[in-house]
């Protein structure tokens, strides 16, 4: 892997069910991609090889939110890129705390 990325996306509406469904078609986008991805608390976490190609499902993910009803999406994002060497990938940082 050489980038990462975590996204905390934000609708803003009137309601705990409404954030919930538009969150949940975002991340069924994200899981859609192919991409290695961990649905966490806050924030979902996404790792690829193109950091253009994670960067163009960032901004496809406040598209979704809006298609699917926010009338504003906020986000937080976080991003780990080098293009020379491997970086350390979802399974390495969380495997271990997880029971299998």
């Amino acid at each position: 892997m050489k980038a990462s990325v975590a996204i905390q996306t934000l609708p803003d509406v009137d309601n705990d069910e409404e954030l919930i469904r538009i969150v949940d078609e975002v991340i069924a986008y994200i899981k859609s991609t192919g991409l290695s991805y961990y649905v966490g608390p806050f924030e979902t976490a996404i790792e690829g090889d193109s950091y253009d190609q994670l960067m163009d499902v960032v901004k496809e993910c406040q598209h979704v939110a809006i298609r699917a009803g926010a009338p504003s999406v906020s986000a937080y994002i976080k991003v780990v890129y080098n293009p020379e060497q491997e970086i350390l990938s979802i399974d390495k940082k969380v495997s271990k705390h997880h029971t299998k």
